[in-house]
């Protein structure tokens, strides 16, 4: 079956319009409730539900909605307020929940919103209980007997057991003194548990984006718009920065210079810590989006590499089925599943810093010999349905595109899951080329879908 209301991260859009408002969710946090109580290992304990969310206004409407539908199902919820996506995926394994929930529209702005999912063990929901759930919606909402509504509670230690956690991910004589850091939280979830981290850990910490008033969660700040981050690395000498998104999962760094290193480079860095640590990688997931320059240095240092489709659900899918540990995305979602279930913005950053420690090298001098291929993407927004495997229009425009790349390049589009956009990606050997036939090719796109 084909589901209805869930993308690639979970259900998401505009707050108020379509299915993102009250009533839908309030509804939602029912199905899930029904279908985590069929779950439930042991069905003489009451399902236990953790929710969090990033900082976007919107958050406490639908907090309430999903608290309410739940209770309504027979399920206990825990409540832990603005936390980091990756942080509910921790504290719903610590705390043995059934499930965890997060409130979020990631890097989008905060008239958008959605909500989120993960299992008991940490890791996003598989298709089958999507679509369970999703059946469940179709039913006609019943309460429980009073006597079996589920109860609330507040989790009031979450920020410092994640603090504690995201610190146990390095070694313990790690250490970050005598190094200047800007941190950019995107006035996100990240706000507090960022800068902590990275103080507890020894550095002097700049913060940026830490000042969240529900309206301005990734307005002109965070990892998808690092042009802010590298003015202020530039202006108060750092050694560096890092840049979360408004829910934390994903991550980019900017290098004393104010260059910004995204989440290819910074897979790279691992990658390459984990041979000098390690004497081995075994293997590393991107996606189709990874840049081909990434590939070509793996090879070249023998490390496997296979590329998902794009989304990190499928990444550690592909993850698992190769036993390796370690993968991500071009847009700075990293994966470490040594320590982590899942994405995490502020793991992924500390294993970046404990390879810049460790090697005394700068992130300039770790990526010495990492050459990136000309890449560029263009969003073309699209509010209709389109098959862009199958439109004709579209097929030869891509045709036409690759004829001119030849053997030096490759072409690449697709829906985002998230957003009306179709993404627009060209890669070769000349960059000036690839400019001029990704503009052509979204013009054309653009036309197409108009």
């Amino acid at each position: 079956m084909k589901k209805q209301y869930f993308g690639t991260d979970g259900i998401r859009g505009r707050v108020g319009s379509g299915i993102i408002n009250p009533e839908f969710i309030l509804k939602l946090g029912w199905a899930v409730g029904r279908v985590f109580s069929r779950l439930a290992t042991n069905n003489e304990v009451v399902p236990r539900v953790i929710i969090g969310k990033d900082t976007r206004i919107s958050g406490y409407m639908f907090e309430s909605a999903l608290e309410a539908g739940l209770v309504a199902a027979g399920v206990n919820v825990s409540l832990i307020g603005p936390m980091p996506t990756p942080a509910i995926a921790y504290l719903t394994r610590t705390f043995h929940c059934t499930a965890g929930i997060v409130i979020s529209a990631s890097h989008n702005p905060y008239y958008d919103n959605g909500i989120k999912f993960f299992s008991a063990e940490g890791k996003k929901l598989p298709d089958d209980i999507e679509l369970a759930i999703e059946q469940e919606l179709l039913l006609p909402m019943q309460t429980v007997d009073s006597a079996n509504l589920g109860k609330v509670s507040r989790i009031e230690d979450a920020a410092g057991r994640y603090i504690e956690y995201c610190k146990s991910t390095v070694p313990s004589e790690f250490q970050l003194q005598g190094k200047k850091i800007v941190v950019d939280c995107a006035h996100g979830a990240t706000y507090y548990v960022a800068p902590m981290v990275l103080r507890e850990l020894g550095a002097q910490v700049i913060e940026m984006g830490a000042k969240p008033d529900g309206l301005n969660i990734n307005q002109g700040v965070g990892s998808t718009e690092p042009e802010a981050l590298a003015k202020a690395v530039l202006e108060y000498q750092a050694d560096m920065g890092v840049a979360f998104d408004g829910d934390g999962d994903r991550l980019l760094f900017i290098d004393g210079d104010g260059k910004a290193i995204d989440g290819d480079a910074l897979l790279y860095i691992i990658a390459m810590d984990q041979l000098r640590t390690k004497g081995e990688c075994s293997g590393v997931a991107g996606t189709l989006m990874t840049n081909l320059g990434l590939e070509l240095a793996f090879k070249k240092h023998h490390i496997p590499f296979a590329r998902a489709k794009v989304g990190d659900r499928y990444v550690s899918e592909l993850m698992h089925q190769h036993g390796w540990s370690l993968g991500g995305e071009s847009s700075g979602h990293i994966i470490c599943s040594d320590v982590a279930s899942t994405g995490d913005g502020l793991v992924a950053a500390l294993k970046v810093l404990f390879a810049i420690i460790g090697s005394g090298q700068s992130l300039q001098a770790l990526l010495s010999d990492l050459t990136m291929c000309p890449q560029l993407m263009i969003n073309v927004r699209c509010d209709k349905a389109v098959d862009l495997d199958r439109d004709p229009a579209i097929v030869a425009a891509v045709a036409d595109i690759e004829q001119q790349l030849g053997d030096n390049g490759r072409v690449l589009l697709r829906a985002s899951g998230t957003e009306p956009l179709i993404r627009i990606m060209v890669e070769g050997q000349d960059e000036q080329l690839v400019g001029q036939l990704t503009q052509q090719l979204a013009d054309q796109v653009q036309a197409i879908v108009s």
